[in-house]
């Protein structure tokens, strides 16, 4: 059955496209040197950025979301220190995140994830 409308076409394709896939509809690799680059980048600028010791825990990760108005791949990023989880989310793929794109650090006391609440990335 072929969609009714523009929108339900759009939202056809939507959910027809892989995860793995650029916007170009290429296949990229999450262990490709430079995404692994980007991961990188993205974990040392946010351990300056909020000032986190050596030893603070910090995940970075690309994923993908296939709702409708979310961002097809979003960066996802969480940091643990003195006992609490700290998490926020970039709209963009990892490789296209600049340093000014993180949280200002006067911002930290708000990234806070209280005990408790249900994450489903972190």
């Amino acid at each position: 059955m072929s969609p009714d409308n523009d929108y339900d076409s759009a939202l056809s394709g939507w959910f027809a496209r892989s995860p793995d896939s650029g916007d170009d509809g290429s296949l990229r690799s999450p262990s490709s040197p430079e995404h692994l680059a980007a991961l990188g980048r993205v974990r040392e600028w946010t351990r300056q950025r909020f000032k986190l010791p050596g030893e603070a825990a910090i995940l970075v990760s690309e994923v993908a979301c296939n709702l409708p108005g979310c961002p097809p791949l979003e960066t996802v990023v969480a940091f643990w220190e003195n006992g609490k989880r700290y998490h926020f989310k970039l709209f963009k793929r990892v490789a296209e995140v600049a340093y000014d794109n993180l949280p200002y650090a006067w911002m930290k006391e708000s990234l806070v994830i209280p005990e408790g609440f249900g994450c489903e990335c972190c």
